[in-house]
């Protein structure tokens, strides 16, 4: 079994007959403990007694007076967004059904962090105890910002954003690639080690480092590993079989159904399917393109049975790769249940 990505408080968690996650105590106390609620030295008498007591019961009722007695008036705000946080996780009856609140409405009022933990949560609890290391890695796509460089022979790289910002030795170009040395992929792993098929068992030893470098072209073995994260999130969130394939262009003729799994991929497909005038400089923003295939033909109306859903993925004019993977569920032709 591997214990990977232990701050994302997966372990606190329960499981239903269902196999849903379920909230727990220790699931709200891990949130007192990040730095937006935790104790600091300049924590007023009010705020220790608060954060005691909700150490104590997590789920304990704080009246909004007694939030607006602390001295801090960043930390009364944190403490009023977290509350309303706990009151909508506690009324979902599971942790997949508020996910799922969260983008059916008309906009989400959580923060991106809190959203982007949860998506770790998912791809963790869908992978196992003993996925495949590429599996992983490219499940961090889900909840970490990429950025991307196109090295000189056509690889394309991916990294950790929040890495390489804090690298001083890229931060002055903004590209991986000075993160990276040597003229093959199995020897660049100076700073910025790449992960492929042959070290991939490197990834248990740093699994929260975040400091392994990928490579995204289609026909290389990483971005597979990225389409079995994908049909996985489908069949846990959704209970739908799909087959999900890279490929690199879309020449379909009848292309019906497409989803960008990012804002920059849903426009650049959005106006392609339209018929709109897309130049080359756009089009290279374009990282990977997906047929998606059902399984199961009847779980997509009857006019679509058969077709295929062109999905893509891209990056922006600042190199960043920043994935929704709740586009994938809401954006899919499926049938109306009755």
């Amino acid at each position: 079994m591997k214990n990977y990505w232990p701050s994302a408080a997966y372990q606190t968690l329960e499981i239903d007959a269902d196999n849903q996650l379920l909230v727990t105590d220790d699931f709200l106390r891990t949130y007192l403990h990040r730095p937006e609620l935790n104790l600091v030295a300049e924590s007023c008498e009010v705020e220790k007694a608060l954060h005691q007591r909700l150490l104590n019961d997590p789920r304990a009722d704080i009246a909004p007076a007694e939030i607006s007695q602390m001295l801090d008036a960043d930390i009364q705000e944190n403490y009023r967004v977290w509350l309303r946080y706990r009151t909508r996780l506690l009324a979902a009856s599971s942790l997949e059904s508020f996910y799922l609140s969260l983008f059916a409405g008309e906009g989400v009022d959580v923060p991106p962090l809190f959203i982007a933990q949860l998506a770790q949560i998912f791809v963790r609890h869908i992978l196992g105890d003993d996925p495949h290391p590429l599996d992983a890695r490219m499940g961090e796509l889900f909840f970490r910002t990429q950025i991307m460089s196109v090295l000189e022979d056509g690889v394309v790289m991916a990294a950790d954003q929040e890495l390489v910002a804090r690298n001083a030795q890229a931060g002055e170009t903004g590209n991986i690639m000075d993160l990276l040395k040597g003229k093959s992929m199995s020897a660049r792993s100076a700073d910025l080690d790449v992960i492929h098929e042959d070290n991939a068992e490197i990834y248990w030893t740093r699994t929260e480092d975040y400091d392994l470098a990928v490579q995204l072209n289609v026909g290389q073995p990483p971005i597979n590993h990225f389409s079995r994260v994908l049909e996985k999130w489908l069949a846990h969130f959704l209970g739908i079989a799909v087959r999900i394939t890279p490929m690199q262009q879309i020449t379909d003729t009848k292309w019906s159904w497409h989803v960008g799994l990012d804002a920059v991929a849903s426009n650049i497909l959005n106006r392609l399917y339209q018929e709109e005038s897309v130049d080359a400089l756009e089009l290279a923003n374009i990282i990977a393109l997906f047929r998606l295939d059902f399984l199961d033909p009847g779980v997509v109306p009857r006019a679509l049975e058969g077709k295929p859903v062109y999905l893509g993925i891209g990056m922006d004019g600042e190199k960043l790769l920043k994935l929704k993977p709740q586009n994938l569920l809401f954006n899919l032709p499926l049938a109306k249940v009755s």
